[in-house]
């Protein structure tokens, strides 16, 4: 469909997606650091190292800074009385319809980045496919969640 789609991500989004890259890049460069130093102590080729360092930094730069200002450009989503239409993909555009008459469950929840930045994730669920909606304020998910649940008809859930 060609509807103009208003709902975004929260901006907060990309720090937190920008956090999760610098811990996951630490961690890998806390890996080519010992490869160094085993390479060192062997006297071996530095061959290795220059590869790993250079697809290291690339890595870094994109995944650290360019996805996740496209990921918050792209996405974008709206509740309708009928279904929820969700649009996503920097590279490889998708555009999903989820009926309401579908929706078995709808779930909240937030690892601890995201909870540090108060951000959620809504996930909604149909017999065929779990639908994600990573990177929504805590309350707006509760909302939102709230809003799909009924407009679908289903049970809150007491967890």
């Amino acid at each position: 469909m060609n509807r103009e789609l208003t709902q975004k991500l929260h901006k907060d989004y990309m720090k937190a997606s920008k956090l999760t890259s610098y811990i996951t890049h630490g961690i890998f460069l806390l890996l080519i650091i010992a490869a160094l130093i085993v390479i060192i102590m062997n006297d071996w080729t530095m061959i290795p190292i220059y590869i790993a360092a250079a697809v290291w930094i690339l890595s870094f730069v994109i995944f650290t800074y360019v996805v996740p200002f496209y990921e918050y450009r792209s996405f974008s989503f709206e509740v309708f009385d009928e279904e929820l239409e969700i649009q996503s993909g920097i590279w490889f555009r998708s555009n999903i319809l989820v009926p309401m008459n579908r929706v078995q469950h709808v779930e909240v929840g937030s690892g601890p980045i995201m909870r540090k930045y108060k951000l959620a994730s809504l996930k909604v669920v149909t017999a065929a496919k779990e639908h994600e909606i990573s990177g929504l304020h805590q309350s707006n998910a509760e909302a939102l969640k709230l809003q799909i649940g009924e407009l679908a008809k289903v049970d809150e859930l007491h967890d």
